[in-house]
């Protein structure tokens, strides 16, 4: 039997490609709208930094940054901090307590727009705050979508009102839940465990700032509890940033026993100033704009650099301490040794980062 010879095939032709694999299905469809809380989760470190042990300390900033305001505004003198066996945390204050009444463009209770609203707050009226750290209006909303849950509490008007949320979003109305005779806020939230990559607070991380807050803003008590740790400290210092310098060079050989401090207001900007000397030969120098730490500088640092030298060399010429033909002092000469706090209050301030 002759063999039998397969008949063979044509290559099959690469079918075309679709016109949509060709622009790699790029159209109207695949631009997505994120709005409110939905971009805040989707992009937390835009708005917090990281979503590691930096960003979940931030949050606590965040919720005591807008106590601190009423603290500012003169509205408050104690808040308080609480860490709780579960990693919730509670921020309180004293203040005036968020309005609770309808807010005429949105339709719901304030606290609620400003729970769950970006960019929504009384930061940007100066009626309201002359000066405040949050001047971006996302804060607390941020706090809530990044929250498993939150609860507010305010007492104003006589009464307590109470509000819940998961994730950012209300889960429940505002409620009528008792009444009181006191004013104040009261934050609590659970940082999302979708969210963060471990929730855990570290209690010296909390105090440091807690203690520089109270340092910052003379005579407001700040109570910090941590229940994990079955431990409380208060910060209070009426001395304000002259306390804050006298920590600083606690356990050092000072130079002259009595910090130098002085204050000013000028044009609606009020700037304080503490320094004092000690025998070491570092500078330690501390600048903050509205209570936030402007860690990369700022025109109010260098102009404090720029006016001590001047100033010393001034005055060491006019003493005869320098002669006329020797070289004046120099930046690094004059800060030799230096602790100082700088701090001013600004209502409309430039921040590079927050």
């Amino acid at each position: 039997m002759p063999p039998i010879k397969a008949k063979s095939k044509k290559p099959a032709k690469a079918a075309k490609p679709a016109a949509a694999e060709k622009g790699r299905g790029y159209d109207a469809t695949n631009i997505q709208v994120l709005e409110g809380v939905e971009a805040v989760r989707k992009r937390p470190a835009m708005y917090i930094g990281d979503t590691g042990v930096r960003g979940l300390h931030h949050l606590v900033y965040e919720v005591v940054d807008n106590s601190i305001d009423e603290a500012m505004a003169g509205h408050a003198d104690k808040i308080s901090v609480t860490v709780h066996p579960d990693n919730s945390v509670t921020v309180q204050d004293n203040g005036r307590g968020i309005p609770v009444d309808i807010h005429k463009g949105q339709k719901k209770p304030a606290v609620e727009v400003v729970m769950t609203t970006l960019h929504a707050g009384g930061k940007f009226d100066h009626r309201t705050y002359k000066v405040s750290g949050g001047l971006h209006g996302v804060g607390v909303s941020v706090v809530n979508a990044l929250s498993e849950w939150l609860e507010v509490e305010v007492r104003r008007d006589g009464k307590v009102f109470h509000q819940r949320y998961e994730q950012g979003k209300t889960k429940t109305k505002l409620a009528t839940i008792g009444k009181s005779a006191s004013t104040g806020t009261q934050v609590t939230f659970k940082a999302d465990r979708e969210v963060f990559e471990k929730i855990d607070y570290t209690y010296d991380t909390l105090a440091n700032r807690l203690r520089e807050l109270a340092f910052l803003n003379r005579g407001v008590q700040v109570v910090f509890t941590d229940e994990r740790k079955d431990k409380s400290e208060t910060f209070k210092y009426d001395g304000g940033v002259e306390s804050f310098v006298e920590y600083l060079n606690r356990g050092k050989g000072v130079i002259h026993k009595k910090v130098v401090a002085f204050s000013r207001e000028k044009e609606g900007i009020a700037v304080e100033v503490a320094l004092q000397y000690n025998d070491g030969f570092s500078e330690t120098l501390f600048s903050f704009a509205n209570n936030i730490n402007t860690v990369e500088g700022g025109t109010h640092l260098s102009g404090f650099k720029s006016a001590l030298t001047r100033v010393l060399n001034s005055h060491a010429r006019a003493k005869n301490m320098i002669k006329e033909k020797d070289a004046s002092l120099t930046g690094d000469d004059v800060r030799e040794g230096l602790t100082a706090v700088i701090s001013i209050r600004i209502p409309n301030p430039q921040f590079e980062g927050q």
